[in-house]
């Protein structure tokens, strides 16, 4: 192992030793369900950011990935009786063929053309959920959603759901490093800086496009599970295209093309709605204000701002 690997694993570590010491501080549930919704936006972003900072490719789609895997889920349990947990990974599979069925043809396109179309993907995921009401319950959402059981122990509070949610964004984190580090995760970055050259030294262009496509809409698909079993409800506004663009905004500010980048993005993005209620009026002002000075004083995002800073100072000191 290099050394990157090493201070990767070793942050992750320390990561995972504070956010296992947070809830002997933080007893509050409101907060302990924002934490648990930050989690589930960690373990989208990490995969959606594997898509457009190593593929280099744009999808305003992800957020249907993110309600087919809720909706999955939730159907089947509450409807058919199926097992909660059995359900996640049957969901995961149905949405990664349906990402195959998806992604062949879109991702032959290119620019704005491959972001219409997944745009136009999550618009009619989202016409179905609300037109087929008596399978998703229409406008008004889908009820009745049993929490998840391990070991005889209900993830139906926020303490209990949050241990099971940060192991997954944190597993999903390790995962997604070790391919973008794969033979895969190599031709992705070769594709992103020069399709072109990448394809002179052998890469599967399209082959690779596609799998880094299922790999971010099973990880949307898990954290939509984890929502439903979560929540006990769910309604199509969760899933619709602004959602896509905030996630897509996470990876963006964050940092794109940086593991990191996603984690931090969706950290400070999810509670800031929450920290701008007391200017509820204005707040898509100033989150729109704090969107435009990010991307014009720090377009690589705060984690490559942040390095670019410590880099400097390393640079000084020598």
């Amino acid at each position: 192992m290099n050394s990157s690997g090493k201070s990767f694993f070793i942050v992750m570590a320390l990561l995972a030793a504070i956010i296992g010491a947070v809830p002997l501080v933080v007893t509050n549930p409101y907060y302990l369900n924002t934490l648990n919704v930050v989690a589930l936006h960690v373990i989208i972003v990490t995969g959606l950011n594997m898509l457009i900072g190593f593929a280099g490719h744009i999808s305003l789609g992800h957020a249907a990935f993110f309600g087919l895997g809720a909706y999955t889920s939730g159907i089947l349990t509450g409807s058919y009786g199926w097992p909660p947990l059995f359900t996640i990974f049957f969901a995961a599979a149905a949405v990664a063929c349906l990402a195959l069925i998806i992604g062949v043809p879109t991702l032959r396109l290119k620019g704005n053309y491959l972001v219409m179309a997944t745009l136009g993907f999550n618009i009619i995921v989202g016409v179905f959920m609300v037109q087929l009401d008596n399978l998703t319950g229409g406008p008004s959402g889908y009820a009745g959603v049993p929490p998840l059981q391990f070991f005889g122990r209900s993830m139906d509070s926020d303490l209990n759901f949050y241990g099971l949610v940060w192991a997954v964004a944190l597993t999903g984190m390790i995962l997604a490093r070790n391919l973008a580090y794969s033979r895969v995760g190599r031709g992705l970055r070769a594709l992103h800086d020069s399709p072109a050259a990448a394809a002179a030294v052998g890469v599967p262009i399209e082959r690779t496009k596609v799998k880094v496509f299922i790999f971010s809409a099973v990880y949307a698909s898990v954290a939509g599970s984890l929502y439903a079993h979560y929540y006990g409800i769910i309604t199509p506004k969760t899933f619709d295209i602004f959602k896509s663009v905030e996630l897509v905004t996470m990876c963006i500010i964050g940092g794109m093309g940086s593991l990191w980048g996603g984690f931090f993005g969706a950290a400070f993005l999810t509670p800031l709605p929450e920290l701008l209620d007391f200017f509820q009026e204005y707040s898509d002002i100033i989150f729109g204000g704090i969107l435009l000075v990010l991307l014009i004083f720090m377009p690589e995002g705060l984690v490559g701002w942040i390095e670019k800073r410590f880099q400097g100072s390393r640079k000084e000191a020598d």
